[in-house]
This record gives C-alpha cells, structure tokens and sequence, in this order.
C-alpha cells in the first residue's frame, strides 16, 4: 500500500533512465513533491550535462548538485584501498563504495528541508536497494522509503522508455543503449545488455567506456613514482598533488595503458549470479603500489590480519553495512596499518599489466643483512633454524612415532 501522507520526497537523482521515470511516477501515484539530489562523485561530464535543468523539467519541484568528490576520496576510496578489499578477490568495490556517501547526504537534506521520504532507483534485483535502505533506516528511521521498482508495473527500461516518450520527458538513452552503468572518479561499471548472455564477449568499444584495449593500448611503457604518507598519495613523480588531482592523473596514465579492466561473475547479496565489467585504472595502480608498501612494513601475523580485515571489509561494503559497528571497528584497524604506508615506489604500466620495478620505505621490515645468502658478520647463524624447527613439527613428530606403534 502507496503511503498518501507523503508530501515531500528526496530522490537519489542521477539523470538515467530509471530516475529519469520515478520523477513523475512518484507524483502521479503518490501526489507529492518530489526533490532532486544529486551527488557529484566524478561522474561523466555527460551524466552531470544540464542534470539541474533534466530533474526539473522531469517534473521535480527543486534540484540540488552537491560536489562531495574530495570526501569521497578521503574518506571511502582510500579506506578501501588501504585495507586491499577486493569482492570475491577481484572487484574493487567502486560502486558499492559510493552509496554510503550518496545516502548520507541524501539524508541530510531530506531533514534540512523537512521532507517525509526517501527514493533510490535501485532495482528490486539488485544489491543498491540494500545499501541505500540500510544507510537511510541507521542514518533516518523515521523517514519513510519509497523504492518504485518495487511497486511499479514496469517490467523493463524499454518500458521505462515508453512511459518518459507518453510524458514528453526527453533522455540520452535508446533502445541500443540500454546497458546499466554506473559512473564516478573512481570506476566505470557496466552491466545488462549483451552482457547478460556470458557466452558474449565483452571486447567491443561500447562496452568499455574509460579505458583502451591493452592490445591497442600505447606502445611505449609509462614509468610512475609515487610517494606515500600514512597511506595517502603525497607526490607523483617528485610534484605534490592532492588526492583529487593524483586519482584523476592516475586513471587518465591507467586508462591509456589499459590498466584496471575485469570481466567477472560475482554472487549478489540477494543470491542471483549477476556479470560485471569494472574499469578502476587509477585505483587498481594505488592498491598495487599500497601492496609492494605493506610487502616492505607488516609482518607475517600483520599481513595475515589485515588480510582476513580485508575480506571483512570488502564484505561490509558489499553488503551495505556502512553504517554498522563493524565497519567502525574494522576502520580502526585500518586506519593503523595505514599509518605504516610510507614509502615510494617505481612502477611500470605496460599493456594491462602494472609491474613493481623498486620500492622502500622507513618503516621497512627488510633487512639484507639477515637474507642474504652471502658472507656475513651480523648476528643470525643458520644453527639457528635447528631449534625452529624441532619446536614447529613436535606435534607432527609425536603422531609419527604413535603411528609406528
């Protein structure tokens, strides 16, 4: 049942197609205002074209644009990549990782300006329903939700074009260009179309919109320094540079050289198996240099903890599950290894692949004087392993003997 004493509602607008539909859809079924949010996360500059003047002549009463990419980047992307979260060992996370930011600041001016609900477009199948609703329920109990594809008739986007064509709301999109993408200064994902059969390849142009072929990527290979401070990006080849300006450099270098493509099949929270194609150039080059850092400064027992905090945390942020305890204690732990990742490194990007070519840091753990294989008067003598391993293989020693027995 449609709530009729719903008077304002704040939409998590974003110009596509599906949002596009709710604007009026909303006011035809539920009679009510309807105020466009829009979060500027480094979308494309054809997704943000006019997106004040698109919400308004959708039929919303007002639109506000907020920039929130310099926090999203501070606060979500790098705590992601400091942890080395990966979704089932492959995905980095990066549409997942910009809900809980969209939601809260969706909801704060869902409270500012007195509304009585809130409106994603997610869709009924997938996981962006659960991440908003769970941002909007621990952030704002007591405003109500509103997700369309829930309620409404329409079965597809084709739909959804017909009914923006019977209501004169004009839209980028067609019948070709259907595909579900999802865009911001951290990843491009693609999903549906040709896509949904996984026996299709997906090495065509219209699939991949950031990043080249690695096949046609340059023929020359591109060789980065990059210098970290508590787990952050101070400096690009000698230059200081903030973290919007080095993220935006990184994914241009990434791009041209075909960095940061995947093709996956992942598991839904929901249960479905859905296909995937990520393009996260800047970021994967980040996690791959934060990586060789840790490989110099943690430890094996840290290494394995941060490890099992990065399946956690990567779990969380899929889950939608930003807003929990959990995320906070887990955040703790990373913001402690991080404090560690100081250091440089020396990449190479060649044809897709990123190649650690020299590394240090002052925090390192590496000392030549204990592994070399060569001459040396420093204190390790290799009677020492002896006693190690007696020590280690004792249980395994016992149960031998019980078993000649």
């Amino acid at each position: 049942m449609k709530n009729k004493n719903i008077k304002k509602v704040v939409l998590a607008y974003s110009g596509g197609l599906d949002t596009s539909a709710i604007i009026p859809w909303i006011k035809e079924n539920y009679n009510s205002e309807v105020v466009a949010f829009v979060a500027n996360i480094g979308q494309s500059k054809e997704d943000l074209y006019n997106i004040k003047e698109r919400a308004i002549n959708s039929g919303a009463t007002k639109c506000y644009v907020k920039d929130l990419r310099k926090k999203f980047i501070k606060f979500y992307i790098y705590p992601l990549l400091q942890s080395m979260s990966l979704y089932e060992s492959n995905y980095l996370l990066g549409t997942a990782i910009a809900r809980p930011i969209i939601a809260k600041e969706q909801v704060k001016l869902a409270i500012k300006i007195n509304a009585d609900a809130l409106c994603h477009g997610s869709t009924g199948k997938g996981n962006d329903q659960i991440r908003f609703e769970s941002a909007y329920i621990s952030l704002a109990p007591k405003l109500k939700i509103i997700s369309p594809w829930r309620e409404w008739k329409f079965k597809s986007r084709i739909d959804l074009l017909k009914y923006l064509k019977l209501n004169n709301i004009s839209t980028i999109y067609n019948k070709k260009k259907i595909y579900s993408k999802d865009e911001n200064i951290f990843h491009v994902s693609t999903e549906g179309g040709i896509l949904e059969n996984i026996w299709n390849s997906s090495e065509k142009k219209k699939i991949w919109s950031l990043t080249k072929d690695p096949l046609c990527s340059n023929k020359k290979p591109k060789y980065i320094k990059i210098q970290f401070k508590n787990g952050y990006i101070k400096k690009i080849n000698n230059k200081n540079i903030s973290l919007l300006r080095s993220l935006k450099k990184l994914n241009k270098l990434g791009s041209e050289h075909g960095i940061g493509r995947i093709d996956i099949i992942e598991n839904r929270l929901i249960g479905i198996k859905s296909r995937g194609c990520y393009e996260t150039p800047g970021g994967t080059i980040i996690s791959k240099a934060i990586q060789a850092i840790d490989q110099l400064v943690l430890d094996r027992d840290c290494t394995k903890w941060k490890n099992n905090v990065g399946v956690e945390f990567s779990y969380v942020i899929y889950d939608g599950k930003w807003f929990t305890p959990l995320r906070r204690v887990l955040q703790q732990s990373i913001t402690f290894f991080s404090k560690l990742i100081n250091g440089t490194v020396i990449l190479r990007l060649y044809k897709g692949n990123i190649t650690i070519l020299q590394r240090k840091s002052k925090n390192s753990l590496y000392s030549k004087k204990f592994c070399t294989f060569n001459n040396s008067n420093f204190s390790y003598k290799h009677s020492y392993a002896e006693g190690f391993i007696k020590l280690s293989t004792m249980s395994s020693l016992i149960r031998a003997i019980k078993k000649l027995k």
